[in-house]
């Protein structure tokens, strides 16, 4: 059963990293794909700074934000999210590589919690962000 529901989250995500343009302009590497969790990794590149030369903001978020959603999704069942945060703990320079971990924390029919924790190449937490999905009705064909 365990590699059925393996197979599945690979089909889902492949089926969305294919249509996201957005997470491959990010240079987003899928590291794991799984039931209920992602790991991404990707390096920061000088045009994600910001004015003080860090990686901006957004770069983080939207590295822990892909992660919630292939890992949310990966059940085969579409979800969305309704409510996301986040944490920056230490700031992520050019030429880091970061690593987004999405863990499932809860799971209903309809709600689902998630904690993406971002590391830097060193393993020191950037950024700690969590996630509340809403679960659609409607299953991904793959």
């Amino acid at each position: 059963m365990e590699n059925k529901g393996r197979d599945l989250a690979k089909r889902v995500v492949d089926a969305m990293f294919d249509n996201d343009p957005f997470s491959q302009w990010l240079g987003i590497e899928r590291v794991e794909d799984g039931p209920g969790h992602s790991v991404l990794r990707m390096t920061v590149r000088r045009e994600m700074c910001n004015g003080f030369g860090l990686a901006h903001g957004g770069i983080t978020f939207s590295l822990a934000d892909s992660a919630l959603a292939f890992a949310s999704n990966s059940h085969g069942r579409k979800s969305v999210s309704i409510e996301t945060s986040i944490s920056h703990t230490v700031a992520a320079r050019p030429g880091d590589v970061l690593t987004a971990t999405a863990v499932q924390e809860h799971l209903s029919n309809k709600i689902a919690n998630y904690r993406v924790t971002v590391t830097n190449q060193n393993g020191v937490v950037v950024a700690l962000f969590k996630g509340t999905v809403y679960r659609l009705g409607g299953e991904w064909e793959v």
